[in-house]
């Protein structure tokens, strides 16, 4: 019997697939599909959550999984600090912490393997077709229903060790006081996320009901992408887009 893989095996595996679809994504001509595509699913997002957005309880929570987990940035500098460290966040930081950056690389790259198809089966679609309908067909076209839902949960699992976390008064003491130590080590990327996702999570309290309503509408969302019927979908689609555009 195999020994259990480690935090740290789990962040570099998940961190490796993601650069290697980067490269993939260069090599074959995707780069731009899947800018496009994550550039319309940030703005699906901001449209969905516009009231979490403008809520002072939810909002810091809200951008920060819009920016730290779909946000439309290059994390290659967080990626490889991550990287570097993986095996010193489980000697060094208690074991929710590790758990924590392993939910996160798990979320990078179940959201890079996603998109790379997405942005496949969006090329060899009509452009003629609006962006709605042709994202809502090389949705349906990756048949990944069972990836969806497990990216889901790990957000869910995700927000839910954040405020475990937050409750750490020490912890988070600690993290304060590693801000020149990290930047002079060059970790400030992986700093930035970690105090950005405390001090959101810290705001909410109780963070169950900002999950839970993030669980029903992405729920809701998923369904509808895979068997909604095309034009209704498209119009809610459509109406989600051009609240934010």
């Amino acid at each position: 019997m195999s020994p259990p893989t480690s935090a740290s095996d789990l962040i570099r595996s998940h961190l490796s697939r993601v650069s290697q679809l980067r490269a993939q994504a260069q090599a074959e001509g995707l780069q731009a599909a899947v800018d496009e595509i994550k550039h319309l699913q940030a703005r699906r997002f901001r449209g969905t959550y516009a009231d979490f957005l403008e809520h002072p309880k939810y909002a810091p929570a809200t951008r920060f999984f819009l920016d730290e987990l779909y946000g439309v940035h290059d994390f290659a500098r967080r990626d490889a600090q991550f990287a570097r460290i993986a095996g010193a966040l489980e000697r060094l930081f208690p074991e929710a912490v590790a758990q924590l950056a392993t939910d996160l690389s798990e979320t990078h790259a179940l959201t890079e393997v996603l998109d790379h198809q997405l942005a496949t089966h969006w090329l060899s679609l009509d452009a003629a077709h609006s962006p709605s309908e042709r994202y809502i067909v090389a949705w349906r076209s990756t048949d990944a229903r069972a990836s969806r839902e497990r990216q889901l949960a790990v957000v869910q699992h995700m927000g839910l060790e954040l405020q475990r976390l937050t409750r750490m008064k020490t912890l988070r003491l600690g993290l304060r006081m590693m801000r020149n130590p990290a930047r002079a080590a060059g970790l400030d990327a992986l700093q930035h996320f970690l105090e950005t996702g405390f001090d959101a999570f810290a705001a909410l309290g109780d963070a169950r009901p900002f999950l839970d309503t993030i669980r029903g509408r992405e729920s809701g969302w998923v369904q509808a992408l895979f068997d909604e019927d095309l034009a209704a979908c498209r119009r809610r689609l459509d109406e989600e887009l051009d609240s934010r555009a």
